[in-house]
C-alpha cells in the first residue's frame, strides 16, 4: 500500500533522505566554476589558463583516426586495448625498465587511468599522501574512494622533501601520488630525490602512483621516472598533452600485473574501453616526432620568465606548460579577479592548493597571446592597469 501522507524528499538534497549520494559533497568544483563565472561576461580575453597544447593534432594522427573509422573500427575494443597498440607500448616500456612484472593497459585518458587506479587500490580508512600544490583531481578521487588525504606542502620551491614524506607514513598509508613535471607548477625534482621517494615507498610497501602525462615536456633536465628505482611503481601516462589529443581521451597505464588485472576488470564495467578508432590513431602517434613542439615551449617558457621575473616570484616551469607565480601582495584570488577585469584569464593557486598565495599561468599559447598576457601581467603587478 502506498502512502501519500509523507513529505516527498528533495531529489537535490545531499545526504540521508535525498537522492544525491553523500560522496558528491566531497567534490568541490567551486574554485574553477567561480573563475569561469567571472570570465563569462568578457567580450575579449587573453587566455593563459588552458592546460592543453595550442598546436594542432599532427596530421598523421588525424589521418590514422579517419582511416580507422572508415575501416570499421567503431565498435568496442578489448577492454585492455587493441593488441597492436598494447604490444607497441609494452615493447617501449620493456625497453625502458626490463621489469618482468610490468604490464600495459590502454585507458580512456589519463583521468580514466587515475580513476581505475584509485578505485582498485584505495578503500575506506586508507591514507593517501598528496603534494601541495597539486592537480585537484587527486584529492577528489581519494575522497570518492573513501580514503583520507594526507597533504605535504612543497612551498617555496615546489620540491619534494622525502624526509617529510617518511614522517607522514603510517600503518594506514596505502599510496603516494606523484607528478613530475607537475601541474600546476611545472616543477621537476632531481633524479636523486625521485629515486629516494621511490625506494621509500618500496621499503614501506606503499603503492607509488606516478602521473607522467607531462613527461615529454622537460626543459632543464631529462625526465626521470620513479619506476626506474621502484619496479612496483604504477605509471599513468597518455597522448593528450604530448600529441595535442586532449579531447580524444587516450591514455595508458603500466605497472604490476596484479594491479593492472584489477584495473582491466574495473574498466570492463565502467569505461568499457578507450575509444576504439582513437586507439589506432594512438598507434600512429607513437611514430610522430614532437621535439619541435617541446623546443617551442622551452622558448616560450624562457620568454615569459624574462618578462615577469622582476615583477613576480617565479616558480616551477622546468617542465609541462606552467609557471606558478607569486604576485605582489601574495593574494592569488584578488590578483586573478583584477586580471579578469582587465581581460586576462588565469587560474588562482587556491584551486590547486590549501594556500591562496599564487597564480597559475600557462604558456601553451601562440607568441602573440603570450606577449599580450605578459604585458597585462606586468601592468597588474605594477598597478598600471586600466
Amino acid at each position: 500500500m502506498t502512502s501519500h501522507d509523507q513529505p516527498s524528499a528533495d531529489p537535490d538534497a545531499v545526504g540521508p533522505g535525498g537522492w544525491i549520494a553523500d560522496r558528491m559533497s566531497l567534490i568541490d568544483a567551486s574554485g574553477i566554476r567561480r573563475i569561469f563565472d567571472l570570465a563569462a561576461g568578457m567580450d575579449q580575453k587573453v587566455d593563459l589558463s588552458i592546460g592543453q597544447p595550442h598546436f594542432e593534432t599532427p596530421e598523421p594522427i588525424r589521418r590514422a583516426l579517419a582511416a580507422a573509422v572508415e575501416a570499421g573500427h567503431n565498435g568496442y575494443s578489448p577492454s585492455p586495448g587493441i593488441a597492436p597498440l598494447r604490444d607497441a607500448l609494452q615493447q617501449h616500456v620493456d625497453a625502458l625498465y626490463q621489469h618482468d612484472d610490468r604490464r600495459v593497459m590502454v585507458t580512456s585518458g589519463t583521468s580514466g587511468g587515475l580513476v581505475l587506479a584509485m578505485m582498485s587500490l584505495v578503500q575506506p580508512g586508507d591514507e593517501v599522501i598528496l603534494f601541495d600544490p597539486g592537480f585537484m583531481m587527486y584529492r577528489h578521487l581519494v575522497n570518492l574512494a573513501g580514503g583520507t588525504c594526507v597533504t605535504i606542502e612543497t612551498y617555496p620551491d615546489f620540491a619534494v622533501d622525502v624526509d617529510r614524506v617518511a614522517d607522514a607514513i603510517t600503518d594506514r598509508t596505502k599510496a603516494i601520488v606523484y607528478n613530475s613535471p607537475g601541474n600546476p607548477t611545472g616543477a621537476m625534482d632531481e633524479a636523486g630525490t625521485i629515486d629516494d621517494l621511490a625506494r621509500l615507498a618500496d621499503q614501506h610497501q606503499v603503492a607509488l602512483i606516478s602521473d607522467e602525462i607531462y613527461s615529454r615536456f622537460c626543459y632543464d633536465r631529462p625526465f626521470h621516472s620513479p619506476a626506474a628505482a621502484n619496479p612496483r611503481t604504477l605509471v599513468i601516462d597518455g597522448f593528450s598533452k604530448s600529441h595535442s589529443m586532449t579531447g580524444w581521451r587516450l591514455g595508458f597505464t603500466h605497472g604490476p600485473v596484479e594491479i593492472i588485472d584489477q584495473m582491466i576488470k574495473l574498466q570492463q564495467f565502467t569505461f568499457v574501453c578507450a575509444p576504439h578508432p582513437v586507439q589506432w590513431a594512438g598507434l600512429a602517434a607513437m611514430d610522430v616526432e614532437i621535439s619541435d613542439h617541446v623546443e617551442d615551449y622551452r622558448k616560450k617558457r624562457d620568454r615569459l620568465v624574462e618578462k615577469l621575473a622582476g615583477h613576480f616570484g617565479v616558480g616551477g616551469g622546468a617542465g609541462a606548460f606552467y609557471l606558478f607565480l607569486e604576485p605582489p601582495g601574495g593574494n592569488g584570488s584578488e590578483f586573478v579577479a583584477r586580471a579578469i577585469k582587465n581581460g586576462l584569464l588565469i587560474i588562482p593557486g587556491s584551486v590547486f592548493s590549501q594556500r591562496d598565495t599564487h597564480i597559475r599561468v600557462s604558456f601553451a599559447v601562440d607568441d602573440q597571446t603570450l606577449d599580450a598576457g605578459a604585458d597585462l601581467l606586468t601592468k597588474l603587478a605594477t598597478g598600471s592597469e586600466a
